[in-house]
């Protein structure tokens, strides 16, 4: 791969429990997201990307330290990234880079009762723009609100959410005097759920656009979960982002700042909408897990679609390098760019996930196969590993997509098993674990 010429400004559009088929480009037929479909037309979009673990804070530690959140120790919510990690903001501003960070932080590990600005050596490295809140589902609700300044000053504001943190985000871009390049990451609430209320809230009337929206095909036919009272806002609210996705690409245009801007969208997890868990995520299930990746700017034109398996943990090398900056030799992750300059004759043939809180599981997915291993008797708010596992489920893609048939213990499917359970070992090995027991499922 080749150095960048120049250093592109990078803006990374980062959302909250997204799911993949949301979005035009990735199959959706509801015109959701025009502007994210065409970026994707004049960019790269990378068809089967995935979280790494489908929990917002270990997914936000992951890409700030480019390691997989058993080696940060941010295996789940509420815990701090540690104060001596290097972040992508630490390399970036190393490199001469201003790196700004506007909305949901949740790596301060404060607590929802805790009504407070996240302090600066808490802020993971971002020293040159701040406007956050650790948790903002509880600093603001979906009209109102706030998150704090720099110096730890309350900022309200008082329309929907989405739209008042694009407005900080135009205002950030205005005020730049474009004697440095800038890194500014922009991480959304939405489409999370609204915490204290228990469900999805769209802006006003776009609800009621999806009322008889189709219905995604892992969805139909559960009883359970949430997903026939909230997917028509939870639609509702991904055209909003995708609006606001638009108000910035048109600032970056009118600014001249297009050209040399890198723009980087995704997700930290999707949403299943309590159908495999009492949970939204926290599970390895394509709709927890599948997310969207669309990159468009330097580096990544053309409209081109790679259909290689692709992770968060490969978005940190991706910006460093794309910033022309040494990417550690610790990281965990691939440059996606050796996709798009076709030299990467290695890439991984699977992806791999961690999880935790809801349980203690691990999971590696190939184009066909999906494979899944829950530690028994362990807790997984408390316990980050473990030594042994027992096989939770396997999935065929090709024949069922919607992952509704559960095959582990087939043993006509045994062999697969067996060789998926070793590429999950090798996975867990790789990233700094110890080599578990894997206990295969009995036969029924």
């Amino acid at each position: 791969m080749t150095t960048p010429a120049v250093r592109p400004n990078i803006v990374f559009f980062f959302t909250d429990q997204q799911r993949a088929d949301t979005v035009g480009c990735y199959g959706s037929p509801l015109n959701l997201t025009p502007n994210l479909d065409a970026m994707a037309s004049q960019g790269i979009r990378f068809d089967l990307a995935f979280t790494a673990q489908p929990v917002c804070g270990p997914a936000r530690a992951l890409l700030q330290t480019g390691v997989y959140p058993t080696v940060t120790g941010c295996f789940r919510n509420g815990i701090a990234l540690p104060q001596d990690a290097t972040t992508l903001a630490h390399h970036l501003k190393g490199a001469g880079y201003e790196v700004g960070y506007i909305g949901k932080w949740h790596l301060a590990g404060l607590r929802p009762s805790d009504h407070q600005a996240v302090t600066p050596e808490r802020r993971g490295g971002y020293s040159d723009y701040w406007l956050g809140a650790d948790l903002l589902e509880f600093s603001s609700q979906p009209y109102g609100g706030g998150y704090y300044d720099a110096e730890g000053c309350f900022v309200p504001f008082n329309k929907y959410r989405v739209d008042a943190q694009t407005d900080h985000v135009l205002d950030y871009l205005r005020t730049r005097d474009g004697q440095r390049p800038f890194f500014l990451f922009v991480s959304y609430l939405e489409p999370h759920h609204q915490n204290d209320l228990n469900r999805y809230v769209a802006p006003d009337g776009y609800a009621d656009r999806y009322a008889d929206a189709p219905v995604p095909g892992d969805l139909v036919g559960h009883e359970e979960g949430d997903w026939a009272a909230n997917l028509p806002d939870y639609y509702g609210i991904c055209h909003s982002i995708d609006e606001n996705l638009g108000r910035v690409q048109s600032e970056l245009q009118q600014l001249g700042l297009a050209q040399d801007t890198l723009v980087i969208y995704t997700s930290d997890h999707g949403s299943h909408f309590r159908t495999r868990n009492s949970e939204y995520k926290r599970s390895c299930h394509e709709a927890s897990i599948r997310i969207p990746l669309v990159l468009q700017g330097p580096g990544f034109e053309g409209g081109s679609v790679f259909s290689e398996l692709t992770s968060l943990v490969d978005l940190p090398p991706t910006i460093l390098h794309a910033a022309g900056v040494q990417v550690p030799s610790t990281y965990q992750g691939r440059c996606l760019q050796e996709l798009v300059a076709g030299e990467a004759s290695d890439w991984p043939d699977d992806v791999f996930m961690q999880i935790s809180e809801s349980q203690v599981g691990r999971a590696v997915r190939t184009h066909r196969w999906k494979y899944g291993v829950d530690a028994p008797g362990r807790d997984g708010r408390n316990d980050a590993s473990a030594d042994v596992y027992e096989e939770q489920y396997l999935y065929d893609l090709e024949a069922d997509p919607h992952e509704q048939h559960n095959l582990v213990g087939d043993p006509a499917y045994r062999t697969v098993a067996d060789d998926l359970a070793a590429r999950l070992v090798r996975r867990m090995v790789s990233v700094g674990e110890q080599a578990p027991e894997i206990i295969p499922r009995a036969h029924a």
